[in-house]
């Protein structure tokens, strides 16, 4: 059976705003200057948002490249209940979770060849900075590298929260909309995930200092 293509309702048009809509109307116009755009406009941070959730260089690159596909592939069926940027991270967190389970279903079968090479080698080397994050204002290199250890090991339900909170500066409004969960699911899961990390940072951290990555639970 053939899948509906929804168009932008009046209704719809309040959640999105005008660029957006301009945008979307040419990407389904198949205007190539309107797939640059988009790349423009998210790329980087759809990448960053994967390498926070992954930690992984290559597997977030993959990813990144997933995402996009799916964003040409399904902007037709795009119903405009939500923002353009919260679509595509939804779509970008649900690709890196997938692409977790499928890593640790196979790492076993693999063998490593360049983890020496691929050690040496730190992201912030290859990444152009776009726009310093949370991490970059707060923390040198090194506490970078801690913290960075440290989300990887806590749950990644959480993590993703915590992530997208502190890291992407969204909304809970905008989270609970890209996770598909209530506001009191995403901030118990913030909550849980903040105080994940401080367990996890405890002894580690050589400074003592406030942490915007986790902040009070108040706030």
């Amino acid at each position: 059976m053939a899948t509906a293509i929804f168009e932008l309702h009046p209704e719809c048009s309040t959640a999105v705003p005008a660029d957006d809509l301009r945008l979307i109307a040419a990407l389904r116009e198949g205007a190539e200057q309107a797939y640059e755009e988009l790349l423009s406009r998210f790329q980087q941070p759809v990448y960053t948002l994967c390498l926070r959730l992954l930690n992984d260089e290559g597997e977030a690159s993959d990813v990144v490249q997933e995402v996009f596909l799916k964003v040409f592939r399904n902007i037709g069926r795009f119903r405009g209940q939500s923002s353009l940027k919260t679509w595509i991270y939804r779509i970008t967190v649900n690709e890196a979770h997938n692409a977790r389970r499928w890593f640790f279903r196979h790492r076993g079968r693999e063998v490593e060849l360049d983890q020496e090479a691929s050690d040496a080698r730190d992201w912030k080397d290859t990444i152009p900075d776009g726009s310093r994050s949370p991490f970059d204002v707060a923390f040198d290199h090194e506490q970078a590298n801690i913290i960075e250890a440290a989300l990887d090991r806590i749950n990644p339900v959480f993590r993703a929260a915590v992530v997208l909170r502190d890291v992407a500066d969204l909304s809970y409004e905008e989270i609970s909309e890209i996770l598909g969960v209530s506001l009191g699911t995403v901030k118990s899961r913030i909550l849980r995930g903040r105080e994940a990390l401080r367990e996890e940072l405890k002894g580690e951290l050589k400074r003592s200092r406030p942490l915007r990555l986790v902040p009070n639970p108040a706030e």
